[in-house]
């Protein structure tokens, strides 16, 4: 029997590959015979780097760039040797894991350290850069990015404004003669699960401003920045993309991807998918698991589990997830072709117990999974079944 597994990441508990790993380990226990392929997987958002490094046995490379506040960080980003790909997680360098929630600052926070990356890959021969969106501390816009990059935001004195979202409300012009032009050659592709537009109820500022720090206040003075912002670009270029679906993805920086770098967006899980040989692993397989943190109604919408669900219907293969916990509306997963859902936890425990000990968790409840699922195929009948008590 073949099995391909396929996860996402635990977050603040397990990478892909680790989750993987750990589910193998409950499907050997069950089935020791089983052939068993793991394929990390992401959705564009923080283990998007990982995932693919470990599907393509890619470089890790290390750069010290500024961190959402300009602290020193020093991040992580890959290199696909023999292809000039460079694969960039924007949280790596931008991301809300760096600051402490107490001193976290929507404000103030800058995607600076993302252009620095953008800059090492650029300096590196990359012809390609896969930018990885999600799990940002910013709400600039990408401005922070487009500095390290040669372009200087300047107000009404022809002073450049300062760092982070707020000031954009002084934007009065773009001086772009020192842009790198070395950008105009490099194929830029986002990985992106957000279609937010920039600006609006349901733009960065408002949905995501607030776990960034962002008062009731800021969220109004932040939007109202970025739509200055947009303004500003629409005189500068001659076009609009404050409406592209994508353009609020992390703070707003995909607007900046849109706008500036001419990247062309897919679905997180889409592009892992395709650098992974997702497609081609599941070919001939008898079953294949998936999962990630939490599993709910906003898994249908771009997270790793659908995504692997419509590759494995497209090959007429039944599906499996695994989470830590399930939400509301997981049964609607059914729809998309997950057969059935299972959670981790075994009984009440706290947040911290599920994540110190979720490797072997995963591991339990894999091995319970699988026995079940020889029981089904041995009785010559499907199995139905939504949790394991």
């Amino acid at each position: 029997m073949k099995i391909v597994i396929a996860p996402d990441s635990f977050k603040e508990s397990l990478s892909a590959e680790c989750v993987a790993q750990a589910i193998a380990a409950g499907v050997r226990d069950a089935m020791p015979d089983a052939e068993i392929l793991c394929v990390p997987m992401a959705d564009g958002g923080e283990g998007t780097l990982d995932a693919v490094l470990a599907a393509t046995h890619g470089e890790r490379r290390y750069s010290e760039v500024e961190g959402p506040l300009g602290q020193p960080v020093t991040a992580q980003w890959g290199w696909l040797p023999g292809t000039l790909t460079a694969v960039i997680e924007m949280a790596a360098a931008s991301g809300i894991h760096l600051v402490a929630p107490a001193d976290r600052d929507a404000c103030k926070a800058s995607t600076y350290g993302t252009g620095q990356l953008i800059v090492e890959a650029i300096e590196a021969g990359a012809q390609r850069i896969i930018l990885g969106f999600g799990g940002s501390a910013t709400n600039d816009g990408g401005s922070g990015m487009l500095c390290a990059l040669g372009a200087l935001f300047l107000d009404s004195s022809g002073v450049a404004i300062a760092q982070g979202g707020l000031d954009l409300q002084r934007l009065h012009y773009l001086e772009l003669g020192a842009l790198d032009a070395r950008l105009q050659a490099i194929a830029f592709e986002v990985a992106c699960d957000v279609d937010s537009p920039l600006c609006g109820p349901k733009g960065a500022s408002h949905v995501f401003g607030p776990q960034k720090g962002a008062t009731p206040e800021q969220v109004l003075a932040l939007d109202s920045a970025l739509e200055r912002y947009a303004d500003i670009c629409m005189s500068t270029f001659g076009r609009d993309e404050r409406g592209f679906k994508g353009a609020g993805a992390a703070g707003g920086i995909g607007y900046a991807a849109k706008m500036f770098l001419h990247a062309s967006f897919r679905p997180g899980v889409e592009l892992v998918a395709d650098l992974s040989n997702l497609a081609e692993a599941v070919q001939g397989a008898d079953l294949v698991i998936t999962g990630e943190g939490r599993i709910d109604e906003q898994t249908l919408y771009g997270k790793t589990p659908a995504g692997v669900a419509a590759v494995a219907m497209a090959a007429g293969v039944p599906v499996i997830a695994i989470a830590g916990t399930l939400g509301a509306g997981y049964q609607r997963l059914r729809g998309i072709g997950i057969s059935a859902a299972f959670s981790i936890t075994s009984g009440p425990m706290t947040l911290e117990a599920a994540c110190s000990g979720a490797a072997q968790l995963l591991r339990e409840r894999s091995s319970e999974v699988m026995r079940l699922w020889c029981l089904g195929r041995s009785a010559n009948q499907p199995v139905q079944v939504d949790s394991v008590p």
